[in-house]
């Protein structure tokens, strides 16, 4: 399998976490895998991006105009992104916006709802909405689920379920299950 997979958001949404399980996924199934972080200011609200290469690859980075999946946990960080998408592609979004310091001293009225429609009206979109997982500290799970429901990931349920149950504390697990079966079902799946 050759499937390269671009995860964008803000620092403490758990995109490292979702890419670290993308790719121990994507091992215990046999698959070479290289990934690569670009964090920056993560811990203040800043850009994060995950690359996520299986198959054979020179990079860990992804090319312009070559990932298959772009899991967004953020609006603007999908258009930000969006430059790495392959004709074909998806994004998987959340649209629910972070929104930047500008915005609390400014209110320029960012509410993600120009970008949601942009992204629709360019790509193949599926659009997550995390305020129904009843706390934000489970997007990047229910994301994850989002890309295995959707059937374009190339993993099955159980594969990702394994690496989530060993790398979730206990005391979250339960939720993040659940979480990630929302993820599943908004995706597609059952």
């Amino acid at each position: 399998m050759n499937k390269d997979i671009l995860l964008c958001g803000v620092g403490g949404q758990g995109t490292v976490l979702a890419s670290k399980i993308l790719a121990a996924a994507a091992m215990n199934a046999g698959e070479m895998v290289h990934s690569a972080e670009t964090i920056g200011m993560a811990q203040r609200g800043g850009s994060v991006t995950s690359h996520v290469r299986i198959g054979e690859s020179f990079s860990p980075l992804i090319p312009k105009g070559k990932a298959d999946i772009i899991m967004a946990f953020e609006p603007a960080e999908a258009v930000r992104n969006l430059h790495y998408l392959k004709k074909g592609g998806i994004v998987i979004v959340n649209k629910v916006p972070v929104k930047p310091v500008a915005e609390s001293l400014h209110d320029t009225g960012y509410d993600g709802s120009e970008i949601l429609e942009y992204l629709t009206g360019h790509c193949e979109c599926l659009v997550m909405d995390s305020s129904e997982l009843g706390s934000a500290k489970f997007i990047n799970i229910a994301m994850l689920g989002v890309a295995v429901g959707s059937g374009r990931l190339g993993f099955t349920k159980e594969q990702v379920l394994t690496e989530i149950e060993r790398r979730v504390p206990e005391k979250y697990l339960d939720a993040n299950k659940k979480a990630f079966e929302k993820g599943i079902a908004i995706g597609g799946g059952k």
